[in-house]
């Protein structure tokens, strides 16, 4: 790695950081980045090249029962739109 691409990569993620607050916000996107995001483009490249039909999203919303669990910064975990996929806010009771 070049150091034109490390200066780049910290711009981007973190950018203007004041707080450590903004430098941990920073590092967790560029792990997620790192380890999700750039791997699920690349398979979705492959499915398209394959002449298949490929949608891509980005799943932020914070669920109420994180409140209390987890941390105010962490907005939605790895896998965590599943339960709203499948409509478990919309059953009742405890599932």
């Amino acid at each position: 790695i070049t150091p034109e691409v490390v200066d780049r990569v910290y711009k981007e993620y973190m950018g203007d950081a004041e707080s450590p607050a903004q430098v941990r916000d920073g590092l967790l996107e560029a792990i997620g980045d790192v380890y999700f995001v750039i791997s699920a483009v690349e398979v979705a490249r492959h499915h398209r090249d394959a002449g298949h039909p490929v949608y891509f999203y980005e799943f932020q919303h914070r669920p109420s029962s994180a409140e209390g669990v987890l941390p105010e910064f962490v907005k939605a975990d790895h896998a965590a739109e599943l339960a709203f996929v499948f409509g478990k806010p919309f059953l009742a009771g405890d599932v």
